[in-house]
């Protein structure tokens, strides 16, 4: 029994993927609205007050709800197969377009941070020593893993603010001769800073170093070309700006460095060909390093990173959402907000607030720090109806394609002075 790329499990079960959907008891998915209009509030359902958290989770778009339906629905019955093959074959070249890479350098991973991770163990670290620098507006959630790895023996830097941004200068001076990593967030989950990742890309590669970017707050709300940067590894997750859920998200590795990282993971999903000896009628083996099966890795970025099963239904729901968002534009979308974003700053400021998000950012998160954020500010929000992210001594406001001035004026009165 010879199992090849062309023919795996899954794309035995998709066999029917040419069949109508109708007829394989899997409704349509929902059609695309209209990709000029902005506010793109058709797309969504009514919400019952003002949702101004779309960093924290983004809502689910009506489209990719129907489509999650479509795939739970063959799911329930079993009446014909769902093409998931095909589903994620679009959603991962869909992925690579918005980013201009090749399907083949992307991977599915179950989150921003499962990518990071792998990355980590790919270059072999903490055993392999080296220098890794990062910046403390990197994600908090991979703090831990730095201050490990520098337990470990691992050279870690970390890089501190300026004027709430991680100046371009500090970066240059940090990569040394020995440096092997700079680790960063594209988009700071903080404050929203931005770095200039090509200038990153440019500084640590004539220096003998890669870079590695979360881009979870990037992906969809900015345009990202990784071929112009040149960067080498970038992960997100699906629930926030792509409009899907949690569970799944993608690894991109430039495809130049396939050969340079280490596999760590060896699982059924890596394989291009696997031909077993155990079974009746199998034929005999004829390696002796290899008695029980003949196995092939695949030569793409899922063939060093898969692991096993993933989600399926937020591949269902991606099929629908990355579409429209392509459709939408990275571009217009980012233009659309500035208006909001600006209203943001002047707004907040004149309340009192600090503001800690630079004003030349054009991302969608805007972020002021204060002392007791969460006590003092709940309540008012809560009577208000509307939902920011409050942490304890800090808030942060991230509007999306549905939100209007009407939603930041409704924030703005509903915030205490300071």
């Amino acid at each position: 029994m010879m199992v090849t790329e062309g023919v795996t499990r899954r794309n035995v079960l998709a066999g029917t993927a040419a069949l109508p959907l109708a007829a394989r008891g899997v409704a349509a998915p929902a059609a695309l609205p209209d990709p000029a209009a902005l506010p793109d509030r058709a797309s969504f359902a009514a919400m019952p007050g003002t949702y101004l958290d779309s960093g924290t989770m983004h809502p689910v778009p009506i489209g990719a709800r129907d489509a999650a339906r479509a795939y739970l629905d063959q799911r329930a019955t079993m009446d014909g197969y769902f093409p998931t093959d095909a589903v994620e074959g679009r959603v991962k070249a869909n992925f690579a377009k918005l980013i201009n890479a090749s399907p083949d350098e992307i991977a599915f991973v179950q989150s921003t941070t499962a990518g990071e991770q792998a990355i980590i163990d790919a270059l072999g670290f903490p055993r392999e020593k080296g220098r890794i620098v990062t910046d403390t507006l990197h994600f908090f959630g991979s703090f831990y893993l730095y201050e490990e790895l520098a337990k470990q023996g691992v050279e870690v830097v970390w890089l501190r603010p300026r004027a709430n941004r991680i100046a371009i200068d500090d970066i240059e001076r940090a990569i040394v001769p020995g440096t092997r990593l700079v680790a960063l967030s594209l988009v700071s989950t903080y404050n929203g800073f931005e770095h200039d990742l090509k200038r990153v890309c440019d500084i640590a590669h004539a220096k003998g170093a890669l870079v590695y970017a979360d881009i979870i707050h990037a992906a969809g709300t900015v345009p990202i070309d990784v071929r112009a940067s040149n960067v080498d590894f970038a992960a997100c997750a699906s629930y926030k700006w792509l409009m899907g859920d949690f569970g799944l998200g993608f690894l991109y590795v430039r495809a130049d460095l396939h050969d340079r990282l280490r596999r760590t993971r060896y699982g059924y999903y890596q394989l291009g060909g696997f031909d077993p000896h155990v079974y009746p009628f199998d034929a005999p083996a004829t390696k002796a390093d290899y008695p029980i099966a003949d196995v092939t890795p695949r030569p793409d970025m899922e063939g060093l990173f898969a692991g096993g099963t993933h989600a399926h239904v937020v591949s269902a729901m991606l099929d629908w959402s990355l579409e429209h968002i392509l459709a939408l534009g990275v571009d217009r979308i980012a233009g659309y907000r500035q208006p909001l974003l600006r209203r943001l700053h002047a707004g907040l400021a004149s309340r009192g607030y600090r503001v800690v998000t630079p004003p030349e950012s054009r991302t969608p998160l805007v972020t002021c720090v204060m002392e007791g954020a969460r006590e003092r500010l709940a309540a008012p929000l809560k009577a208000a109806k509307v939902q920011i992210t409050l942490s304890r001594n800090r808030f942060r406001v991230s509007p999306s394609v549905f939100n209007t001035m009407d939603d930041i004026e409704r924030l703005l009165a509903a915030l205490p002075r300071a």
